[in-house]
C-alpha cells in the first residue's frame, strides 16, 4: 500500500477538484514503478450535495485515472471507499487499485449539507443539524463525565499543536482570540471544539501482497477491517457512547487478529467535535467510559492522533482516508514521519448525521 495526500487548506481558492485530484492521483504513483495504466479500478468517495451538482464524479474521471476503467463511488467517507478497494482485492477479481477521497467544503454550506442528511419530517423542521447535534452530545457527555466545557481545550490544544508541526496541514498556529476559544456554537460547545472544514485530496493505492512486496521497501498490510451503523434517528441513540463504533473496531479487531487495542501502537481517529473525539477514544477501548480526557493530561499520549486528528482539518468524505494516509506514512517510516517502533495502527472513520456511521481498519508494517 502507498499513500499521498495534497496539503489540507481551509481553502484551495486558486485550484479546483480535478487539480487537487491530478495531484493526490500523481504522488501516489511516484517511486512505486507502477503507471496509471497498471491500475484494475478506482473507488472514490465525494458527495454531490458538496460538489454542487449531481453525478460530479463523472467529471473527475480523467484526474483519478479512471478512463476505460471500472471505477464506484461511495457516498460516505474515503475509508469506506478503501474498504472497498480491499474486498475487491482480496476477492480475487483485481491486483491495484485506486482508493481516492476528495471535496471542497470552502464552497459549500457546510451546516445545510449536513441538515439535508437529516430525517425531513420530525427532525429537520425543528433545525436539527450537525451543531446542535454535537451540542447535544456535549451537554449529556459533559454531566456523565463530570467536566466542564473549559476541559475540552486540552482535547483542542493538542490536536491544534500536532496539526501546526504536520507539514500536511496549512495552519500558522493555534488560534488564540478569544472568540475560537469562548464563543458558544452548541452549547456547551465553543467554536474550538468543532472540527474546521478543510479543503483537500488523499489518494491510496493498493495492490496484492506479491506486488506490494516488489515496490514498496517496506510494505503496509491492511488485515481487518470492520464498519456499523447506528441509528438514523438521533433521539434514538445512546446519550454520551457511540455503540456502533464499538461494534466496527470488534470486527476489525477480530479480522486481523489483535486481542486488545494495547497491542496497537498508533491510533489515528476522527472526531467532527472535541467530544466526538473522546467518545471515539472510550468505545475503541482506548480509554474507559467518561475517563477519556486523562489521556490529554500532562504528557499527552503520544499514540492518539499524532497529525492532529480531524479537528484542525476535517476534509468532509475525505478525513478517515487522511487518517490513514497519516498512520500509513508513520508505519513505513518514511522520511519526516519517522515513529520508532511503530509496527500496528488503528484508523477510525466516520460518516452520516451526527457520527452515526463508524468505519475502523487495522494496519500493520511489514518485519
Amino acid at each position: 500500500m502507498n499513500s499521498a495526500q495534497t496539503q489540507l487548506r481551509s481553502a484551495w481558492s486558486g485550484s479546483q477538484h480535478i487539480d487537487l485530484i491530478s495531484e493526490a492521483v500523481d504522488k501516489v504513483l511516484k517511486g512505486t514503478g507502477l503507471r496509471i495504466e497498471d491500475v484494475d479500478f478506482v473507488i472514490d468517495s465525494g458527495s454531490d450535495f458538496l460538489d454542487g451538482r449531481s453525478i460530479s464524479n463523472c467529471g473527475f474521471l480523467g484526474a483519478m485515472g479512471a478512463h476505460h476503467k471500472e471505477e464506484s463511488r461511495v457516498e460516505d467517507d474515503g475509508l469506506w471507499s478503501l474498504t472497498y478497494a480491499v474486498n475487491k482485492i482480496a476477492g480475487g477479481s483485481a491486483d491495484v487499485g485506486l482508493a481516492i477521497a476528495y471535496s471542497k467544503p470552502s464552497e459549500s454550506n457546510v451546516r445545510d449539507y449536513w441538515a439535508n442528511l437529516v430525517e425531513p419530517f420530525l427532525q429537520r423542521p425543528v433545525g436539527l443539524d450537525h451543531l446542535s447535534a454535537a451540542g447535544l452530545y456535549g451537554q449529556r457527555y459533559l454531566a456523565a463525565a463530570g467536566l466542564k466545557a473549559d476541559d475540552l481545550h486540552l482535547v483542542t490544544r493538542r490536536a491544534w499543536e500536532a496539526a501546526v508541526a504536520n507539514q500536511t496541514v496549512d495552519l500558522d498556529g493555534v488560534p488564540a482570540d478569544d472568540s475560537f476559544w469562548y464563543d458558544e456554537v452548541a452549547t456547551p460547545l465553543r467554536a474550538s471544539d468543532l472540527a474546521r472544514p478543510a479543503d483537500g485530496a488523499v489518494a491510496v493505492l493498493l495492490a496484492r501482497a506479491e506486488i506490494a512486496d516488489q515496490i514498496a521497501p517496506r510494505p503496509v498490510w491492511v488485515t481487518g477491517t470492520g464498519s456499523a451503523i447506528d441509528q438514523h434517528f438521533f433521539a434514538a441513540r445512546e446519550p454520551h457512547s457511540l455503540p456502533a463504533c464499538e461494534a466496527a473496531a470488534g470486527s476489525a479487531m477480530r479480522m486481523a487478529g489483535v486481542s486488545s487495542v494495547s497491542d496497537i501502537d498508533l491510533f489515528e481517529v476522527s472526531g467532527t467535535s472535541t467530544v466526538g473525539e473522546l467518545m471515539v477514544l472510550e468505545a475503541l477501548g482506548v480509554a474507559d467510559r467518561h475517563r477519556a480526557i486523562e489521556l490529554y493530561r500532562g504528557e499527552a499520549d503520544g499514540r492518539v492522533n499524532p497529525s492532529g486528528g480531524a479537528l484542525p482539518a476535517d476534509v468532509i468524505m475525505a478525513t478517515g482516508l487522511v487518517r490513514l494516509h497519516e498512520a500509513a506514512v508513520r508505519l513505513s517510516g518514511r522520511t519526516g514521519y519517522e515513529t520508532a517502533e511503530a509496527r500496528t495502527a488503528l484508523v477510525h472513520g466516520t460518516g452520516g448525521f451526527a457520527m452515526q456511521n463508524h468505519c475502523v481498519v487495522i494496519l500493520e508494517a511489514a518485519s
